[in-house]
């Protein structure tokens, strides 16, 4: 599928409608990037569940733990090498005792070679090289490598397809968001998460927005009523352009969309999707439901690369008549920031740690501690390893842990944006659900790939964004 170049549509004058505050700790910014996950950690709630009881906590509602339980040695296989697969082996190795990466798989061996090297200096990890796989393939050698759980990074594209063949295998599942960039794929998905389920297997998603202690103590108190009942939502982050790479005379079609992949849809689902579903998704988890229909634009005024959007403005509904907006904007000189926001019948939160009233009174933020006070209760976690703590734990111990079905769902929301803004028609759950929409190629090969040619570059005055290869 191709994105049409459409005429820009006006940018809203005003994007930041909230601004958080940007004087914060290490711990506090850390905390930008994480949000709870209920039912998966344990309550430790000494109020009422009422509201004044919600008001009057001072202390945690959730303990978590820090380090998963020791056991039997567990080997992991990476798939996709690049930089947040590299990230997340190195959170998976951080999460407790007895861990192991034995197995790398990436189409390029450059990639591969880097990850293997980034690995033994940060944390003097010797992959064997008859561990090492490149090719399509090279994601089902690890799945065969002996290993117990594989750790999914490459473009979203392929996450059905490889997730597939782990849990056939019998293997655990760390698979980065999103998980899927169609409808098609999105089936697939839910299918395999069903099978997972009925053989045990744990799954755990890298919406790492889920795993951090300030976003699910904030969401605690708004469960017991601090501002009575959810009415509207807001999910905005702007920022500049993306990465992009520029092609170079002796790839093929195949390989410069795989080295490009954040700037094409079937790879990446467009950034509605691979980016703006860590702030949907909150928005997914506070409603306890998912939206019934969408409508909405987007557009292209700046990009020079790829085939996607830099802008998508959309609202969603909800059965209950909820309404969430969700817009998401990447263009070089512009103003950049964050909105998450849930407002209720007796006020308004900041999802990441603060509740106030509707005159602006804060009824209740999130006490960070000082940096040093690692012992403190309110003390924030690395939201990353977190992630791999508790399907650690689910594999070793308990409870068994699997977020897929909600990450899935989350996925759709975002895919469902993404066809109303390309449509510019409205675009139902439904729709969502049984649509035969596939992105990207029937087959995997270096080569010419017909059907997704690259619009032509847009000249502007911004600055073009950074060529990763430059």
């Amino acid at each position: 599928m191709v994105c049409p170049d459409l005429t820009p549509l006006s940018l809203l004058k005003d994007t930041l409608i909230m601004k958080k505050n940007n004087n914060q700790s290490r711990s506090q910014f850390l905390s930008k990037m994480t949000f709870g996950a209920a039912g998966m950690l344990s309550s430790n709630r000494t109020g009422s569940g009422s509201r004044s009881a919600a008001f009057q906590q001072s202390e945690p509602y959730v303990t978590m733990d820090d380090q998963a339980p020791d056991g039997e040695p567990l080997k992991a296989g990476l798939v996709g090498c690049g930089g947040r697969g590299s990230g997340a082996a190195v959170n998976f190795l951080d999460a407790g005792p007895n861990l192991e990466i034995t197995a790398l798989g990436d189409v390029f061996r450059d990639q591969l070679d880097k990850c293997r090297a980034n690995l033994n200096k940060a944390r003097g990890v010797e992959v064997a090289d008859e561990h090492c796989y490149v090719g399509f393939d090279a994601y089902q050698k690890v799945i065969d490598s002996g290993v117990d759980l594989v750790i999914f990074a490459t473009p979203p594209h392929f996450r059905p397809m490889h997730v597939k063949a782990a849990i056939e295998a019998d293997k655990h599942v760390f698979q980065e968001k999103p998980v899927a960039v169609d409808p098609v794929g999105a089936r697939m998905m839910m299918e395999t998460t069903q099978k997972a389920k009925e053989k045990q297997l744990c799954m755990v998603t890298g919406t790492a927005l889920r795993y951090g202690k300030d976003y699910i103590e904030t969401r605690e108190r708004v469960k017991d009523g601090m501002i009575g009942e959810i009415i509207s939502g807001q999910a905005l982050r702007n920022g500049g352009a993306l990465w992009w790479i520029e092609r170079k005379p002796e790839w093929s079609d195949m390989e410069y969309m795989l080295r490009n992949w954040g700037n094409f849809a079937w790879l990446s689902g467009d950034h509605i999707v691979e980016m703006h579903i860590h702030h949907l998704d909150q928005m997914n988890w506070y409603l306890g439901e998912n939206p019934r229909l969408a409508y909405g634009y987007g557009g292209r005024q700046q990009r020079i690369s790829g085939d996607q959007y830099d802008y998508f403005s959309i609202q969603y509904e909800y059965e209950n008549g909820v309404k969430v907006h969700g817009s998401i904007r990447q263009i070089n000189g512009t103003d950049s920031g964050r909105v998450e926001m849930i407002k209720g019948t007796e006020g308004y939160v900041d999802c990441g740690g603060a509740i106030y009233s509707h005159d602006g009174e804060t009824l209740w933020e999130y006490p960070y501690p000082d940096e040093e006070d690692t012992d403190s209760p309110w003390a924030v976690n690395d939201p990353f390893v977190q992630e791999h703590v508790e399907l650690i734990k689910g594999i070793r111990t308990g409870p068994y842990i699997n977020d897929s079905e909600l990450q899935v769902n989350s996925t759709r929301m975002a895919i469902m944006g993404r066809m109303a803004a390309y449509t510019g028609r409205e675009i139902t759950w439904d729709e969502i659900l049984n649509s035969d929409l596939r992105l990207g190629p029937d087959t995997y090969e270096f080569g010419p790939v017909s059907g997704i040619p690259e619009e032509p570059p847009v000249v502007g005055t911004a600055p073009s964004p950074t060529n990763r290869y430059s």
